[in-house]
């Protein structure tokens, strides 16, 4: 999985080796050994971490080939690598919105054609999207964007994945406790004010993430899964 070292990728990791998944992590960031370490603790058969940035192609081709030498086959991508910078539309340039769509996107189609590629009947993706893919706020406009790109991309590769057996899904999380969202300038003054009970634990993504990898979605593709605790559904 991408963005492997973070908290919603960690959670993702996490619970697919306590379903007995061999997990490769890949991050922009070097682990130590203590993510590998807590993995094969959670019950991951084999672990492995690798760095890579997802926006270059030969980085996501290692990738791949890591997985399938270590482990056989790959059978599940999860697409969890995300960022986020908060500036005005106006005063963005070039250069912001390449580095957005690079890893909130690019990165996520170049493992999906990858996947389409290698993967047996079986194989699914999940892609870790947002819910700014369907409404957002000022501010982070590459970054919505991006998600909103995100799920066209994972319908797109449904329809294409869907002769091949493969299946492909996102998830469109709210408000999780990470450290993105403490971040964000308008938590941080006030502005926003988010309900304890509309803050959910990256845990709470992995979960969705597990059911659509899973036997019991067979029947799911081309979906994007909103889990943000119903706050998008309130007047």
């Amino acid at each position: 999985m991408t963005g492997g070292l973070g908290g919603i990728g960690m959670a993702v990791g996490r619970a697919f080796a306590s379903e007995g998944a061999s997990v490769l992590l890949v991050d922009v960031r070097p682990d130590g050994g203590a993510a590998i370490a807590e993995l094969i603790a959670a019950g991951a058969p084999k672990a492995l971490s690798i760095t890579a940035d997802i926006s270059d192609e030969t980085s996501v081709a290692r990738a791949v080939e890591t997985a399938m030498s270590a482990f056989g086959a790959l059978d599940v991508i999860v697409n969890v690598a995300g960022m986020m910078i908060y500036k005005p539309i106006a005063e963005l340039v070039a250069e912001d919105w390449r580095r957005l769509l690079d890893i909130n996107f690019v990165g996520a189609a170049l493992f999906t054609g990858h996947a389409l590629r290698t993967m047996k009947p079986g194989g699914c993706v999940v892609n870790i999207a947002s819910v700014h893919a369907r409404r957002t706020t000022a501010l982070v406009a590459p970054y919505a964007a991006a998600k909103a790109a995100l799920v066209s991309l994972t319908r797109s590769a449904a329809i294409e994945g869907k002769p091949l057996g493969i299946r492909v899904n996102a998830v469109l999380p709210g408000a999780i406790d990470t450290p993105m969202l403490r971040e964000s300038p308008a938590i941080k003054s006030g502005a926003e004010v988010l309900d304890e009970a509309d803050i959910g634990q990256p845990e709470d993504v992995a979960a969705v993430a597990v059911f659509l990898a899973s036997d019991a979605a067979r029947f799911i593709t081309g979906e994007d899964v909103v889990a943000d605790s119903g706050r998008m559904g309130r007047l």
